[in-house]
């Protein structure tokens, strides 16, 4: 067993590779805007933690970190670790709102991306650069070699939209010597991670961070763009590509063409998650790239557990996710007890004994005796332990006393041509109770057959009863879909 620090273990890593990439950023046109060594990015961090130090940041402080995808993203995770403090990741575009109740809930000491001033008492910084007078703070003193006691501490809006931290039980150091998570998800030392995934969401931060652990090389897609991806996996022969079911979509309704010139050979493990992979798209990839490079992960931002299941194994048992790699899952019903194989019913997860993995800030988890813990997923197990997912439990629509799972009409939407992106909400109805509505992402001309379709795929109690056409996506760059805020609006509509 060897413990160290993340911020002696990159300064060791910088150290050992000054001048190899480690942050290249690209833009959606394909060109690169910033890049930074291994001594550069050191460099930075370490003038960057010098300053949040002298205005008053300090071990255990929260750094919310609200900007896109960067080096100087990075560059401030970094800085916090050196620290001692919490790198806190949003998205760079959230409402002011939003924010502020982020900001409040972390009490976080500094913010960085953010107008000067813009939270009075906080530390505030556009960017991952100190004012000019605090600039000249010398970094020839060493940082203490210190520990913070989350390693990050992301969000998630939930179901109500409220927000709430989920704070690590790890802290930022790690045992060198177990292979861990990097060997499982197919880093190895000094290779390269291709993410299009925005860094604030906890799936790409964890992959970024996990690729820059083993000295290796992130690149970035400032922002996801199909084609941009695939000749971004030609330009710099990635091992580790993260994807969400939506790039995948995108990806895929690319002309044929294009997906066939693409230069996929350096490829290893091309992961997705995030949300669920309509079965007809994982077999498009499948085909395509062969089922030992498709790896998909399933498990909450909570870690209390987590399944993993390659495309060979998909392939024995369509529509699994696979079995816990860690922790304990068991299906559960109603009333809290576990279910026999086969049966549906609510998945709870447990953390291996004696593990702490997170906790909250502004919510309490849903928790059985015992330990047993829900995020809200509806599944069942099989009789040799493989997870199938059904739907969110909260998602769930309720219309004439059925149960439908908005995500089973998603991925029939999506197999339609026109159609980029959709979302399945319940509308209140004085008959049925809740109504199924179709919010889509299409032309409506052209998919103007899209009932006559669905009726091929669906059965009828499930069909919508109204669809609605929009012309901006529908989920974000992670592939998640706030349905709860598309209710609320269209709920107040009516």
């Amino acid at each position: 067993m060897n413990i160290v620090s993340y911020s002696s273990h990159f300064a060791a890593l910088a150290k050992a590779a000054p001048a190899s990439p480690m942050v290249t950023v690209v833009s959606t046109t394909g060109s690169v805007v910033e890049s930074v060594t291994w001594a550069e990015a050191e460099t930075r961090s370490t003038v960057l933690a010098h300053a949040l130090k002298h205005a008053g940041c300090s071990l255990g402080d929260y750094v919310t970190i609200a900007l896109p995808n960067s080096v100087d993203f990075v560059i401030s995770a970094l800085a916090a670790w050196k620290l001692g403090a919490v790198p806190q990741p949003v998205s760079a575009g959230l409402p002011a709102r939003e924010l502020d109740a982020i900001v409040e809930l972390a009490d976080s000491r500094a913010v960085i991306g953010v107008a000067p001033e813009r939270f009075e008492g906080r530390i505030c910084w556009p960017v991952a650069m100190p004012p000019a007078e605090l600039c000249d703070v010398p970094i020839a003193t060493p940082l203490p070699d210190v520990v913070s006691p989350a390693w990050k501490a992301p969000t998630s809006g939930g179901s109500t939209g409220r927000p709430k931290l989920i704070v690590s039980g790890d802290p930022s150091s790690f045992d060198t010597e177990d292979p861990g998570v990097a060997a499982a998800f197919g880093f190895r030392p000094g290779g390269t991670t291709l993410m299009p995934g925005p860094l604030y969401h906890n799936g790409p931060f964890i992959w970024a961070f996990t690729q820059l652990r083993e000295g290796g090389h992130l690149v970035l897609l400032e922002r996801f763009d199909a084609s941009t991806t695939l000749h971004a996996i030609g330009e710099f022969a990635p091992e580790v590509l993260y994807l969400v079911p939506t790039m995948m979509s995108r990806i895929w309704k690319l002309p044929a063409s294009e997906r066939a010139a693409a230069d996929t050979r350096s490829l290893t493990h091309v992961w997705h998650l995030a949300a669920p992979c309509p079965a007809w798209l994982k077999h498009a990839w499948l085909e395509w790239l062969g089922p030992e490079r498709l790896w998909e992960l399933y498990g909450g931002t909570e870690g209390q557990s987590a399944t993993i299941v390659s495309g060979v194994e998909w392939l024995a048992r369509e529509g699994t996710v696979g079995r816990p790699i860690s922790g304990e899952m068991c299906i559960m019903d109603a009333a809290g007890h576990p279910v026999a194989a086969g049966v549906v019913g609510e998945v709870y997860m447990r953390a291996d004994p004696g593990r702490v993995t997170y906790h909250y800030r502004g919510a309490e988890p849903k928790t059985l005796k015992d330990g047993w813990e829900s995020l809200g997923d509806i599944g069942w197990m099989d009789e040799d332990g493989f997870l199938y997912l059904v739907d969110r439990k909260t998602d769930m629509i309720l219309s004439g006393g059925a149960n439908i799972y908005p995500a089973e009409i998603e991925a029939a939407l999506e197999l339609h041509p026109a159609v980029s992106s959709s979302a399945v909400i319940g509308l209140p109805d004085e008959d049925l109770g809740q109504r199924v509505h179709a919010i889509v992402q299409a032309d409506a001309q052209s998919a103007a057959d899209l009932l006559s379709f669905l009726g091929e795929h669906l059965a009828r109690y499930k069909l919508p009863r109204s669809v609605e056409y929009v012309a901006e996506p529908l989920r974000d760059d992670a592939g998640k879909v706030r349905r709860s805020a598309l209710l609320e609006a269209r709920t107040a509509r009516a």
